[in-house]
């Protein structure tokens, strides 16, 4: 059997990295990678957030997620860049193109990152730490950014491999390498593991990765129920999670933002989840299938999960139907907590639009295959220029529709 080989790819400092390419491709005449510098948001949209920092304005204290005014009081010089998130996406889609020529096998992990299923190309490449250095230095040459690079027998190992130690590296763990270069981390310090379970862990005096390696298996359940299993395993660098393109056909189909601030405006939520239904929906009429449940997903400021779903009325992958229905779910099961993740997800997939179309609906079933058109048309435009450049105007009524008629209900 052959051993398993798996990349993981990750931009260095994404938002800031591409913000400079940008201004130096525009004449700018410094690299504010190389000064102490952050890219903020609006200060209205996003309270004044910290997004990304030099490793400069590291150096002075500036963390991601604090605000602009303790930002400059670290770092008086500090100089902040708005984001460009459609530059971003232009990244993106360049770098994972380039990428898919080493193998078709990639899956997109965030906008920065992804995994790349090297396995089986061998005859291909006879030094994939080799490989990885020269993907590294074309990257670096044909786009002005750096990546990290690491390489293990499965995903897991890979992410923890490419966090290492960056910029611009290259880095493995193998099976045999688990002992010197995974087990004396902090426990913090494990994919997936958040701050509040680094707490529980420590109170158990579990402290590096070793020591949850080796706990008590009824101890971690008892703390930490069904995700202890999770821990164990990750621990000992146990993951069979595959490669899975983004393209190939899935059971449900979903999207997840986690917020640059806690949210309570439901007009702000909800320009979110159109966005969201906006891509779901593209995803899904790429595969050529119809949803029948829409669930949407929430997650506060204390870290809690809940959610909600309903059937549409016919099975459908159309982005008005979509958003119309994840509105609605919000409505009905929004807490009015601040929230600090949303997004939507797509199950329950058939081939065939089973819509019943009597006689008398002859006017309603032509508006339908015209709106069909008119998606094709648009993911057509998308897809050449860029995601969300056009979409329907009448998509963007539907929040403004459904807010007036809720004051007239309440009237």
């Amino acid at each position: 059997m052959k051993e398993r080989i798996v990349f993981h790819i990750d931009v260095n400092n994404a938002f800031l990295s591409w913000t400079a390419v940008l201004l130096l491709k525009q004449g700018y005449k410094q690299d504010i990678r190389k000064i102490p510098s952050i890219i903020g948001g609006d200060e209205k949209e996003r309270r004044g957030i910290v997004l990304a920092k030099s490793p400069v304005a590291k150096k002075f204290g500036v963390v991601t997620a604090e605000t602009i005014y303790s930002a400059k009081k670290k770092c008086p010089s500090l100089q902040m860049f708005p984001p460009n998130y459609e530059w971003y996406s232009k990244n993106s889609k360049a770098l994972f193109k380039y990428l898919s020529q080493y193998s078709p096998q990639l899956e997109q992990f965030s906008i920065d990152e992804c995994f790349i299923e090297m396995t089986g190309t061998s005859y291909l490449y006879k030094d994939y730490k080799e490989l990885a250095y020269k993907i590294k230095e074309e990257v670096k040459a044909m786009f002005g950014f750096t990546v990290n690079i690491g390489i293990a027998n499965n995903k897991l190992c890979a992410k923890m491999a490419s966090d290492f130690e960056k910029p611009d590296k290259v880095h493995t763990l193998f099976k045999d390498e688990i002992e010197d270069k995974l087990w004396p981390l902090d426990v913090g310090e494990l994919f997936m593991i958040g701050k509040k379970s680094k707490e529980a862990l420590n109170k158990l005096n579990i402290y590096t990765i070793k020591d949850l390696a080796f706990a008590d298996d009824k101890l971690l359940e008892r703390n930490f129920k069904s995700q202890a299993r999770y821990m164990k395993e990750a621990a000992w660098g146990i993951d069979n999670s595959k490669v899975e393109p983004r393209s190939s056909k899935r059971d449900s189909i979903s999207t997840t933002e986690t917020l640059n601030h806690d949210y309570t405006d439901e007009e702000k939520l909800k320009e979110v989840l159109f966005r969201q239904a906006d891509d779901v929906s593209r995803q899904l009429r790429k595969q050529g299938e119809y949803a029948s449940t829409v669930a949407v997903i929430f997650k506060n400021n204390q870290f809690s999960n809940y959610s909600a779903q309903a059937k549409l009325p016919s099975p459908s992958n159309n982005t008005k139907d979509i958003y119309a229905l994840a509105v609605k779910i919000f409505d009905t099961n929004y807490k009015h907590d601040p929230i600090r993740l949303i997004g939507i997800r797509l199950s329950s997939f058939t081939d065939r639009k089973e819509e019943q179309v009597s006689l008398f609906d002859e006017e309603k079933s032509t508006e339908t295959v015209e709106n069909e058109e008119i998606q094709k048309t648009i993911d057509k435009i998308n897809s050449k220029f860029g995601k969300s450049i056009v979409s329907p105007a009448s998509l963007k009524m539907i929040n403004k529709n459904h807010s007036e008629r809720k004051k007239l209900d309440k009237n």
